[in-house]
């Protein structure tokens, strides 16, 4: 790749992230972490309102902008493979948003890389979520983004039900299960619900902050310290 081509691909990666490490800078583009950090440092000289710091990373500033890089045909047929497969597993509101995105994208591609998108020979297959399933991740989603606490009716995998009032964290696509991690009132500890087991579920009025201990991001560090625990990680 040329100097100036990973020049403008720095640019891309870092404006699609709220913040990029070098590590992955390298990684992306497949060159050192010291090369990453002598081109952000060119870049910067040149006027390009990057922020950051080696060892934390960087981001765009705000009021920067450059004109979207045309897609290769590969890049147009991974996005064509991505929103059918999305099809059958996202709920209902999304799959139908990326569907009309991925129009207006291969309607501006040159005639060729839309004709080679379109033909791609990668389907999927209706059956995945069933509507119910669908419909109960959308309500999730849309409570986990609007920071809505939910009550919920669930069933187990032994069939054992219970009702549970919780703070939706995020929803995770496990293959051919979707789960939701949440903050469990009842419980006063994190639990997740596979979304195909939820029997009823309905958004309340009741809005949360986030609270030390019950994030997202608490969730996650704690997987990692047991993962750790016991031996699964470096």
């Amino acid at each position: 790749m040329r100097r100036a081509d990973r020049l403008f691909h720095i640019i891309q990666l870092i404006r699609g992230r709220r913040l990029t490490t070098a590590a992955y800078l390298a990684q992306r583009l497949e060159v050192s972490e010291r090369t990453i950090y002598r081109d952000v440092a060119d870049l910067q000289t040149q006027g390009v309102p990057l922020e950051g710091e080696a060892g934390v990373g960087y981001r765009l500033g705000a009021g920067f902008d450059l004109p979207p890089m045309m897609f290769t045909q590969d890049e147009a047929k991974a996005l064509v493979a991505s929103v059918r497969m999305a099809q059958a597993w996202l709920d209902p509101a999304l799959a139908t948003s990326a569907q009309d995105a991925l129009g207006k994208i291969l309607s501006v591609l040159p005639v060729d890389a839309r004709v080679a998108a379109e033909a791609l020979a990668v389907y999927a297959p209706q059956g995945g979520l069933s509507p119910p399933a669908q419909r109960t991740l959308q309500t999730l989603r849309e409570a986990a983004q609007e920071r809505h606490k939910i009550f919920l009716n669930y069933r187990d995998l032994s069939e054992k039900a219970s009702e549970r009032t919780v703070r939706p964290l995020g929803c995770f696509y496990w293959g051919k299960v979707w789960t939701l991690a949440a903050w469990c009132e009842q419980r006063n500890d994190f639990r997740s619900f596979r979304v195909d087991r939820v029997t009823y579920v309905r958004r309340l009025d009741d809005r949360f902050r986030d609270e030390p201990g019950r994030t997202l991001a608490d969730l996650a560090r704690i997987d990692r310290e047991w993962s750790h625990a016991q031996g699964w990680t470096n």
